[in-house]
């Protein structure tokens, strides 16, 4: 059966002969033709070539054409910083700057990279008929912590009106995305929105439940079917994702599986993920791989399942391990054989944090995937960035990222299960939670009168 069909059956909740196969490849395509993020994210040629070559080595039943959160962010203003094994990640926000949301212009697919970026989907469209591809956009939510940063937090206690206003006007550039995705030719039309795991079911209901509603309508009317990607601990946040109606909700390691697949299932829709981006697919083995792959698998079954890492693969990650995967879809000896061996035991081993502590200053650990090319992780390390700027006599802070080794051994020394988090000295205070920076500053201040108390 073509990747196309075999996608399209399990959105759909039919049974498959085998499970659908979608690698989230990003930047990692650059990777694959020898070329930088940046050469990549901005070159028509270069996406057809790197998108090709990724099918050609891993097979896939359905691939997006690209995984980049900036693009709509950049086209309305937003300074990007460009990197070379990342996206771009946005390092201002024009409405904290003399521009107000009236300002704004929704902008047109001739704009910034978006025409590239559609020539793109529509030659990888003509080349590979036969795979389901994905118009990935950013989210409305997103696209306003972007737009504003983290003041959208407050604002939406302080103003709610105001944050309605901006995610209406988010709301249109999500559409037009849509749009152009689905005048291009793909298959499946992915709403990207991280920072929708930030916020509390209340909030997710007020801010961001009409306008995903609409959006995921608009899709459905177009013919096309709609899937809602988060990333982060959205657990709390996937029943009311699941009546925005889209056709599938695709989640990271964050969320378990099983849990996502009951909710799903029970509301008539389908669902993805959540292969293990870090320990398993970038730092792991071949085994390591299809050892998750293959729990994944076993706990989503045959009807309604797209086995997928749980975001976008980061630049790095070895392409054996996605080939791997690739064989193990499509063998069920292998599947069997694995399942009747017993896996071997890899313990992370802990950091030594003897000389981590300091007597007169708070130290804060950050956690994260990585805040260059993770929303939730950025917003919450430039929160804390706030939070403790002309205070740096008294408190020091510092990211471990999980891509890197350190970062897993850190996230295990710490007891950390889930990403982003901030921890003070020792202790979680703000659990997948990107907090306000009156809130990071008022914890602080508690520690600091604890130091001088002891």
């Amino acid at each position: 059966m073509k990747g196309v069909e075999l996608v399209k059956k399990a959105i759909r909740l039919e049974e498959v002969e085998q499970i659908p196969w979608v690698p989230f490849v990003g930047v990692h395509a650059a990777k694959l033709i020898g070329i930088s993020a940046e050469e990549y994210l901005k070159s028509e040629k270069h996406i057809v070539a790197g998108v090709s070559r990724a099918i050609d080595k891993y097979q896939p039943d359905g691939i997006p054409v690209v995984f980049d959160l900036q693009v709509e962010a950049e086209v309305l203003g937003c300074k990007l910083n460009w990197l070379k094994d990342y996206p771009p990640a946005v390092v201002s926000h024009p409405l904290l700057e003399d521009i107000s949301i009236d300002d704004l212009n929704v902008p047109a697919g001739s704009e910034g990279r978006i025409p590239l970026i559609m020539n793109a989907a529509r030659r990888i469209r003509k080349e590979h008929p036969d795979l389901a591809l994905y118009g990935l956009f950013t989210g409305p939510f997103t696209l306003a912590l972007h737009l504003m940063g983290t003041d959208v937090f407050m604002r939406m206690l302080e103003d709610p009106d105001h944050i309605l206003k901006l995610m209406e006007f988010t709301k249109k550039v999500s559409i037009m995305m849509a749009k152009e995705y689905i005048n291009a030719g793909c298959d499946v039309i992915a709403m990207v929105d991280p920072m929708t795991s930030q916020i509390d079911p209340v909030s997710f209901e007020t801010f961001v439940f009409p306008a995903a509603s609409e959006i995921f309508e608009h899709i459905r009317k177009s013919g096309a079917l709609g899937s809602f990607f988060v990333c982060g601990n959205a657990q709390q946040n996937i029943g009311v994702m699941c009546r925005c109606k889209p056709d599938n909700i695709s989640i990271d390691e964050n969320i378990p599986l099983d849990f996502v697949r009951d909710v799903a299932l029970s509301n008539g829709i389908s669902y993805g993920g959540n292969i293990k981006l870090t320990v398993s697919l970038l730092l792991g083995s071949r085994e390591t791989a299809m050892r998750d792959a293959l729990e994944c698998m076993d706990t989503g079954g045959k009807r309604g399942f797209i086995l997928a890492p749980g975001c976008d693969l980061a630049m790095d990650t070895p392409p054996d391990n996605l080939k791997a995967i690739s064989r193990l879809v499509r063998d069920e000896a292998l599947q069997s054989e694995l399942r009747a061996s017993k896996a071997p035991v890899h313990d992370v081993e802990k950091l030594d944090l003897a000389n981590h502590w300091d007597e007169s200053r708070v130290v804060v650990d950050i956690v994260t995937l990585d805040s260059s090319s993770c929303a939730p992780c950025y917003y919450m390390v430039n929160a804390v960035a706030r939070a403790t700027a002309g205070i740096e006599d008294r408190v020091v802070y510092k990211e471990y990222k999980i891509k890197e080794t350190q970062g897993v051994q850190m996230m295990a020394t710490l007891g950390v299960k889930k990403i982003p988090t901030i921890v003070m000295d020792g202790n979680v205070e703000f659990n997948s939670k990107t907090p306000s920076v009156s809130e990071i500053r008022t914890r602080i201040s508690e520690y600091l009168e604890k130091k001088i108390q002891e």
